[in-house]
C-alpha cells in the first residue's frame, strides 16, 4: 500500500541535522509524522532535534535523534531496529547523508574517493538493507534517495561526486525492479545546486564549476513530500533553461553532452589561467 499520508507515519532521515534532510524532517513532523533524525554530528543533531520539535510545538507526534555513522553497517542496523522498537514500523527512509568535494581527478586521492563513496552510496545501501525486513513484514514502505543533477550529467572537477550519484541512480533503478509489486516505493531525487552547507563549502571553486544556487532546501523538501505521496520514481529539479537543455542533450546524445561539458570547462580553465597570470 502506497504512503498517501504522513499522519502517524514513521520517518527516518539520515543527514537530518542540516540541509535538505533537516528541511524535510521539519515538514514531515508538521504533517504528523514521527521523525527519527540520524546524523554523525552530535552537536548539530541535538540542535536539529530541538528545531524539528519547535517547528510544531503543539504536536503530539515524536522526534528523536540518533547519532549514526551511515558508513557503519552495524550502526545503521541499530538505527532501524530502534525505530521499529520505539514506533512499531519504518514507513519512510530518506537517505540524505552526503558529502561533496571538487578537484581534478589526478589530485583527488583514493582515500577521498572511498570516503565519498562510503557516505554517499554505501550509506544509502546500508539503509536499504537494514530497513527492508521491516518494510517487507509491513507490506509497505518508501525510500527517498538523494542523487543529484550530477547523477545524470558529466561535470568536470566533480568526477568523484558524479560517480557516487550515478551509483545511487543505478542502484535505485535496479532496486525498483527488484521490489516490483511489493508496495515498497523508491523516489530518487536529482536536484540542481541547492543552498545547503555542502554547496556553500564548494563556493571557492565556483568560477571553474559554474556553481549557481537555484533552489532552497525548503523548496526541495516540499517537492520530495509531494513526490512520495504521488509515488513518483524520478524527481528531477532543474528550474532553469540551461539545466534542462543539458539534461536533454545528455539523454539524446551522451557523446555530444560530454563534448559540450569538456569544451565549456576548457574555456573556463583558460580564462581562469589568464586572470591568474595577469593578477
Amino acid at each position: 500500500m502506497a504512503l498517501t499520508s504522513f499522519e502517524g507515519a514513521v520517518a527516518v532521515v539520515t543527514g537530518g541535522a542540516s540541509g535538505i534532510g533537516l528541511a524535510t524532517a521539519k515538514k514531515l513532523y508538521r504533517r504528523g509524522a514521527h521523525v527519527v533524525l540520524a546524523d554523525i554530528n552530535g552537536a548539530a543533531l541535538g540542535q536539529a532535534e530541538a528545531q524539528v520539535s519547535d517547528s510544531a510545538s503543539t504536536a503530539t507526534n515524536q522526534v528523536i535523534g540518533m547519532l549514526t555513522n551511515v558508513t557503519d553497517e552495524a550502526q545503521v542496523a541499530a538505527l532501524m531496529q530502534r525505530t521499529v522498537q520505539d514506533f512499531g514500523s519504518v514507513d519512510l527512509v530518506m537517505c540524505s547523508a552526503g558529502i561533496g568535494g571538487a578537484g581534478a581527478i589526478d589530485t583527488f586521492s583514493g582515500m577521498e574517493m572511498e570516503r565519498m563513496m562510503n557516505i554517499n552510496f554505501m550509506g544509502t545501501y546500508h539503509c536499504v538493507r537494514a530497513a527492508l525486513p521491516a518494510m517487507r513484514q509491513q507490506h509497505t514502505g518508501h525510500f527517498v534517495f538523494m542523487s543529484s543533477m550530477a547523477g545524470k550529467l558529466c561535470v568536470p572537477l566533480l568526477t568523484a561526486y558524479c560517480a557516487t550519484k550515478w551509483a545511487v541512480r543505478g542502484f535505485s533503478a535496479a532496486l525498483r525492479a527488484e521490489l516490483y509489486g511489493t508496495d515498497i516505493g523508491v523516489t530518487t531525487v536529482y536536484p540542481s545546486w541547492v543552498d545547503t552547507p555542502m554547496v556553500q563549502r564548494e563556493q571557492a571553486g565556483a568560477e571553474l564549476l559554474t556553481i549557481e544556487v537555484l533552489l532552497t532546501a525548503d523548496q526541495v523538501a516540499d517537492e520530495i513530500l509531494q513526490a512520495v505521496i504521488a509515488s513518483k520514481t524520478d524527481l528531477t529539479l532543474a528550474p532553469d533553461a540551461g539545466s534542462s537543455f543539458l539534461l536533454k542533450v545528455m539523454h539524446d546524445d551522451p557523446d555530444k553532452a560530454e563534448q559540450l561539458a569538456g569544451a565549456g570547462f576548457q574555456e573556463r580553465l583558460a580564462e581562469f589561467m589568464r586572470k591568474q597570470a595577469s593578477s
